[in-house]
């Protein structure tokens, strides 16, 4: 079992940035991938960013790509999504995953496990 939660969401205007963390206990943290994804009201679940085990490697969203940053600390057993320039488009509930087989990091059905998720409002 991994468990998964998310901190750091809040309301910011347009413009602002905001710092997500997700704190991850219960498996070895550096044999998970993990991601970010997020869901707005009345959408489906959408791929945000990801990164492999040893952190070498991310993926981003071409909507986030230039404005967002995942990255991970292996001794602190979290990972954070720094979020710069936001949008009101960026406003979601958004949540973070552990990946244990490395899957393919932006379909939400290769993440075994999932955090509650933590809401971002941005206003205009």
């Amino acid at each position: 079992q991994v468990q998964l939660v998310e901190s750091g969401g809040g309301l910011v205007q347009a413009g602002g940035s905001l710092k997500l963390s997700c704190a991850a206990s219960g498996r070895t943290f550096s044999r998970l991938n993990m991601g970010w994804f997020r869901q707005a009201p009345g959408k489906e679940r959408e791929f945000v960013a990801a990164v492999r085990r040893s952190g070498g490697t991310t993926y981003y969203s071409d909507s986030v790509k230039g404005r967002f940053t995942i990255s991970r600390d292996n001794v602190k057993n979290t990972v954070y999504l720094q979020m710069n320039s936001l949008k009101p488009v960026d406003t979601a509930v958004y949540y973070c995953a552990a990946d244990l087989n490395s899957g393919r990091y932006y379909a939400p059905e290769s993440y075994d496990y999932w955090g509650q998720g933590t809401q971002v409002t941005v206003s205009s």
